[in-house]
């Protein structure tokens, strides 16, 4: 699969090659823009010199890691924070999935395992695990049985819900207009 999200060519390809880096996109994607989320594992990856392993960043030094995060321009808005999210999230991956990405999803029996699987993970709640589901199914080519129920409203096919939707700017403006109307629906 050839992700087509509206960043860089290099972290499009990054993220749709190396499923560590498509997590942690997904894990930086929340309180910044999903082109800043999603371009933070390719910046990461040019500060070490190389795409990190899952084992890599587990057992990366806090406080070097957070340095790289919080380098200019951070990788996220709470540098701090999330470099230790992702570390987290790299831990459970080592210890669950013998540090394989790609073992969160392969080998789940039926979306409702996928599901589960994912809301495992730190900061996965509900939400953010449905949107994954969503984006491994319609952009990964990962689809287990009931994986668009397991995903709820975003495994919709021709829906404009999330990132999973994203494929160009057209998709992209779509998905903001929902956010918004979202947000608008939830102050009201």
């Amino acid at each position: 699969m050839t992700l087509s999200l509206p960043i860089d060519a290099e972290a499009n390809k990054l993220l749709s090659t190396d499923p560590l880096a498509l997590l942690i996109g997904m894990v930086l994607d929340q309180q910044i823009p999903l082109e800043k989320a999603f371009s933070s594992p390719w910046v990461l990856a040019q500060r070490l010199g190389h795409a990190p392993t899952a084992v890599e960043l587990a057992e990366f030094e806090p406080e070097a890691l957070v340095a790289i995060f919080a380098t200019p321009p951070a990788l996220h808005r709470f540098p701090k924070a999330m470099a230790a999210r992702v570390q987290e999230v790299c831990r459970a991956l080592v210890e669950e999935y013998d540090g394989e990405a790609v073992g969160l999803w392969s080998g789940a029996a039926d979306g409702k395992e996928l599901l589960k699987r994912v809301a495992a993970l730190p900061g996965f709640g509900k939400q953010k695990s449905q949107i994954f589901v969503a984006l491994l199914g319609k952009q990964y080519g990962v689809q287990p049985e009931g994986w668009r129920e397991a995903a709820g409203g975003y495994g919709e096919a021709g829906s404009f819900k999330s990132v999973a939707d994203i494929v160009d700017g057209e998709s992209l403006g779509k998905v903001r207009a929902y956010k918004k109307e979202m947000k608008a629906a939830a102050k009201a």
